[in-house]
């Protein structure tokens, strides 16, 4: 009987390149400056490279549809290249596919990148598709703000919170990713604001206001994997960092059907998290993590999976919150790179940068956000709307 990934795949090596509004450079060379870094952090050469996957989702604004762009942009060593997209979870989806290719035994060392560049095309959010049969039928004026809004509102329903209180809520988190963000020198928004500042910006979506929804970024996130046994050989047992869990939910529309979803959380991150827990040996998740990086879309959206991920109780978010409990110095830090809010969000790169940033934690490289002593951090990656998304869960921890 299958039983995971746990130990069987460990990050020798990764890079990310500085998130924001990179009008100096293209696609190829944000890859390039994550996977320079990633490469020298790994301590191989190239040509022990594979195999690798290239997580890219608006393909038409970033690079195009094929593979070769990443094999070329890098001169990897005509290695099998793999182009996958998940929405916003492409770049979890990248890892998901190296990691399973060096555990399956397909190879032993593999390249995972993510990558994203859309302020090119000046739209402020996401890139406009072009109207056809699929959308008309399915996205008849829908916005992601307009939907996460939906999500707070049913959210607040459910559990009889004012709205006053979960706007409340919603600002301290806002505020915590700004706080976190100022500290990162990779981060798209490093500013500090306040709690007020957040109230009083202009609505959006209600009750989402200005700061309340996180930009699009420019920017690139890599990772070099490969078998415990095979990093030892090559001399990087100390301190070795491993994937516990990688799991993946996509709905598959029961969310629409309105018999069991309420629209006040996400199923799939409820699910994925329950079967990454399973595969990771985690019985008691918000006592045996030590942190965590959600997909901060919105301060909606961080404030919800806090309870779909079982680290707080159901309609207990808000206190938690606002008692900073996922706090940088809480007892749960939360996004402490400053999140899709503030570092960025390169929507193929997001998952990869996650993942980036609990490795550099465990390593102890994050300056003066560094955290005392992690050894297990988790990172939950969504794409989508919430009634039909897709959620990615990955835990990674020091070897055992």
């Amino acid at each position: 009987m299958a039983s995971g990934i746990k130990d069987k795949v460990a990050i020798i090596g990764m890079g990310c390149s500085r998130f924001g509004e990179r009008w100096d450079c293209g696609a190829e060379h944000l890859m390039l400056e994550a996977f320079d870094e990633c490469l020298a952090d790994a301590g191989i050469e190239k040509a022990q490279i594979e195999a690798a996957w290239l997580g890219l989702c608006y393909q038409e604004q970033s690079l195009g549809k094929s593979s070769i762009s990443l094999s070329q942009s890098l001169r990897l060593p005509n290695v099998p290249v793999t182009r996958v997209e998940n929405l916003c979870a492409t770049g979890t989806e990248a890892l998901r596919g190296a990691a399973y290719a060096v555990a399956s035994g397909a190879c032993d060392i593999a390249l995972a990148m993510g990558v994203e560049k859309l302020k090119d095309t000046g739209f402020g959010g996401l890139p406009a598709r072009t109207m056809g049969t699929f959308e008309d039928l399915w996205f008849p004026g829908v916005s992601a703000p307009g939907s996460f809004a939906q999500l707070a509102s049913a959210y607040a329903h459910k559990h009889n919170i004012p709205m006053d209180q979960l706007r409340e809520a919603m600002a301290h988190v806002s505020w915590k990713s700004h706080e976190n963000g100022a500290l990162n020198p990779k981060a798209h928004l490093k500013n500090r604001i306040t709690k007020e500042k957040v109230l009083n910006a202009p609505m959006i979506s209600y009750p989402l206001g200005l700061f309340d929804c996180c930009g699009v970024s420019d920017g690139a996130a890599c990772a070099i994997v490969t078998t415990p046994e095979m990093a030892k050989k090559i001399g990087r047992a100390a301190n070795l960092v491993s994937i516990k869990a990688l799991q993946l939910a996509v709905s598959n529309g029961a969310e629409m059907f309105y018999d069991e979803w309420d629209g006040s959380h996400a199923m799939t991150a409820e699910l994925a998290s329950k079967r990454a827990y399973s595969e990771a040996g985690i019985t008691d998740p918000k006592r045996q993590l030590d942190m965590v990086e959600v997909h901060d879309c919105f301060s909606i959206t961080e404030l919800v999976t806090m309870e779909d991920l079982g680290l707080s109780a159901p309609g207990q978010a808000c206190q938690d919150i606002t008692a900073g409990v996922y706090d940088r110095d809480g007892a749960l830090p939360c996004n402490v790179d400053g999140g899709l809010k503030c570092f960025g969000h390169p929507l193929g790169a997001t998952g990869l940068r996650m993942v980036y940033e609990i490795y550099q934690q465990l390593h102890g490289r994050t300056g003066e956000r560094q955290l005392d002593d992690p050894t297990l951090g988790l990172t939950h990656n969504l794409g989508g709307f919430p009634n039909r998304n897709v959620c990615s869960i990955s835990i990674v921890g020091l070897y055992e």
